[in-house]
């Protein structure tokens, strides 16, 4: 398979659309796709329905960490649980997957800074998680020959990475080999409300009999819902992402700090990225939400580069089209993947501030460079909640730490559809936190 993942990459999952099933999910990224897979490990009839294609958008362009460390306190019991789901997925898939247990490493450039990782420890100590605290001789001692001027840092042996855009199709084939039934190349244009409830869905091949949705769109949800008269105040940034030539090995496992992020990838070069920068596109859903991002901007807006226009097609586009029947084409249709251009001139100082931190290797040649379009919400956690519609299911929002996350959130969703205790407390990713009166509690994470 090429990347990055497009229109004209070939269809992989074209099994035959039923009349009817249990359950419908919506989105073929990793959090549909976990999500069919436990409900049909549980025998549940479900069928996931992509527009594009699996991982076509943000669950193929990701860092590809796997992390626990500076998850917000609500995440990290299900991260710890998908940490250990990892572990299976890799003694079950082997090396394939790219499943590698090197461990994150964030840097810090001010003691400010380093005081925010040790109030994040503490958490860590809750759950009896390996993190450490470093000093500068113990991560020169990690990463010899750096030029950084890095003032500490903080470990987590534990944490992995894994290459996504290989990981998430395979997956997909274990879901399907596990009795889900999966459909590239099939939007699910509305919902088929009757009686008050969820009965169904109008697909672009016809309608699908089900008793309940999941809806896993990601930048695409809030679009599908609103039609369906569930508003959610999603929002969706740009981050750009590159990869390198073949470089030497200079740390097995993950690094970030305020300029730059680095993993080490299974080719032998780095997927390199900006540590906090990325790209707004300024849309209708831009003002009707802005209010409540306003917490969010305060820290962000100096880390974001605003753009008036988004492009053609895309979810919060100015000339997207907000209203449209069951029987008739929808958005989704009219651009089935989010293949933004990368922002190149920030990938450059980025490889500026990786030469600078590692002179011994110098300035890194890309050999490629994609983005991916992250969606997000006020507080930076997601939606993971039934809807005021019965039969409706919402699993969105996980602004940009869904790869890590998406088998143990899986199993929670897939838990939640079939009303068994979800091991975990969700009342963090309730969706009424947006609309009870509640003051938003921005992610505690890192």
């Amino acid at each position: 398979m090429t990347f990055p993942i497009s229109e004209a990459t070939p269809i992989r999952f074209s099994d035959a659309l039923p009349k009817a099933c249990e359950v419908v999910v919506i989105g073929g990224g990793i959090m549909g796709v976990m999500t069919a897979w436990y409900l049909a490990e549980a025998g549940v009839r479900v069928v996931l329905c992509e527009k594009g294609r699996i991982a076509g958008e943000q669950s193929s362009r990701n860092w590809g960490w796997i992390r626990q460390q500076g998850r917000d306190p609500g995440e990290l019991p299900i991260m710890i649980e998908s940490l250990r789901l990892w572990q299976g997925l890799s003694r079950d898939y082997g090396e394939r997957l790219g499943f590698r247990q090197e461990g994150v490493m964030y840097t810090a450039l001010t003691e400010a800074e380093m005081a925010g990782f040790e109030d994040w420890r503490k958490h860590a100590q809750r759950h009896q998680l390996d993190t450490v605290m470093l000093t500068p001789d113990q991560i020169r001692a990690r990463i010899p020959g750096h030029a950084a001027p890095w003032v500490g840092g903080m470990l987590t042996p534990s944490d992995a990475r894994a290459e996504p855009w290989v990981a998430v199709p395979m997956l997909a084939e274990g879901a399907q080999a596990r009795g889900a039934v999966i459909v590239e190349g099939c939007a699910v244009r509305r919902l088929d409300v009757a009686g008050g409830r969820v009965t169904g869905v109008f697909t672009e091949r016809g309608r699908i009999a089900c008793e309940q949705v999941v809806v896993a769109g990601g930048a695409w949800s809030s679009l599908f819902l609103r039609a369906e008269g569930v508003d959610i105040p999603q929002l969706s940034v740009l981050a750009s992402v590159a990869q390198t030539e073949v470089l030497p090995e200079v740390f097995a496992g993950n690094v970030a700090d305020e300029n730059f992020a680095f993993r080490r990838r299974q080719d032998g070069g780095y997927t390199i990225a900006p540590g906090q920068h990325h790209d707004f596109f300024i849309g209708p859903d831009a003002f009707r939400h802005l209010f409540k991002y306003v917490p969010t901007l305060k820290n962000d807006w100096k880390k974001t580069t605003f753009r008036p226009v988004s492009p053609t097609g895309f979810p919060d586009g100015w000339r997207t089209k907000r209203r449209w029947q069951g029987d008739e084409p929808s958005p989704f249709e009219r651009l089935r993947i989010l293949n933004p251009a990368p922002n190149m001139a920030t990938l450059s100082q980025t490889c500026d501030h990786f030469a600078a931190a590692l002179p011994g290797i110098g300035r890194p040649r890309i050999r490629s460079a994609w983005a991916g379009m992250i969606d997000t919400m006020p507080d930076v956690v997601p939606v993971i909640d039934r809807a005021p519609l019965p039969g409706l299911v919402i699993a969105t929002g996980l602004s940009g730490h869904g790869f890590g996350i998406g088998p143990g959130l899986g199993r929670v969703v897939a838990d939640l559809v079939r009303g068994r205790p979800v091991g975990h407390d969700l009342s963090r990713f309730r969706l009424g936190r947006f609309a009870d009166g509640s003051k938003l509690d921005v992610a505690k994470g890192l």
